[in-house]
């Protein structure tokens, strides 16, 4: 837990002590605001209601959330300097989870500092504030999820735009299997049970129920797993990668 705690220390200060952190953070309050209020036409909809908000999350992480994992391991192999990291007493796994961690907080932190618009909300009408609560949790995993894809593509090439590319087009097929017009071509040819396999595996179909204010089980047990089988695959390929 100590070499966890070590690495994620690590990471975040890195983060800070470059102009990373706050080209991020400055670039993604910008176009939430954007989305929220020009595109979505919060005040114009008249309720008091952050659906408009959240909407537009799963867009601007498939764009944001690579770009800041695709750093992790490709610059690190890039630079020669993993193999210095993992002499250090820390374990592919430990310095894997510690990254994930301290990229987490990092996307927890920038969400957090949206609070304005829950503000103006607040200050327009009465919204739901477990609603509210729902969809932010239901963002803070879906940015979980979208980073642990970009982890494990990072780890998987010393190349950055690589790595992003991957994340993006890997993170638009699991926003797009749920959506009717790419299930509708599946029906076309492919037995319900594989149609309705291909929906559930998409990010959307999860995010939507919590984005509403409900939180199911089954929700958490699928953002979980997600986190769980990519942060599973980085270990794997960077235990090969420096086994090799």
């Amino acid at each position: 837990m100590r070499q966890v705690r070590a690495v994620a220390k690590r990471e975040w200060k890195s983060y800070f002590d470059s102009p990373l952190a706050y080209v991020f953070i400055i670039i993604f309050l910008m176009l939430a605001g954007f989305f929220t209020f020009s595109v979505a036409g919060f005040y114009e909809s008249r309720q008091a209601s952050l659906g408009p908000f959240f909407t537009w999350h799963p867009w601007l992480y498939l764009i944001l959330v690579p770009a800041v994992a695709m750093r992790l391991w490709a610059e690190e192999r890039r630079s020669g300097t993993i193999e210095l990291l993992f002499t250090l007493s820390v374990t592919p796994l430990q310095a894997l989870i510690g990254k994930f961690i301290a990229a987490w907080l990092f996307l927890v932190l920038a969400l957090a500092l949206t609070f304005p618009v829950v503000l103006t909300a607040c200050y327009l009408g009465e919204p739901d504030l477990g609603v509210i609560l729902s969809g932010y949790l239901g963002s803070a995993l879906l940015a979980g999820a979208y980073l642990a894809v970009g982890l494990f593509t990072s780890a998987m090439t010393r190349n950055q735009v690589i790595s992003f590319i991957l994340a993006v087009v890997i993170g638009l097929f699991l926003v797009l299997a749920g959506y009717p017009p790419v299930t509708d071509f599946f029906t076309q040819w492919a037995p319900s049970g594989v149609v309705e396999g291909i929906a559930a595996v998409s990010f959307m179909t999860h995010y939507d129920t919590l984005q509403r204010g409900i939180v199911d089980f089954r929700d958490l047990v699928y953002f979980a797993s997600v986190i769980g089988f990519m942060l599973f695959a980085t270990q794997w390929t960077l235990r090969n990668r420096t086994a090799g």
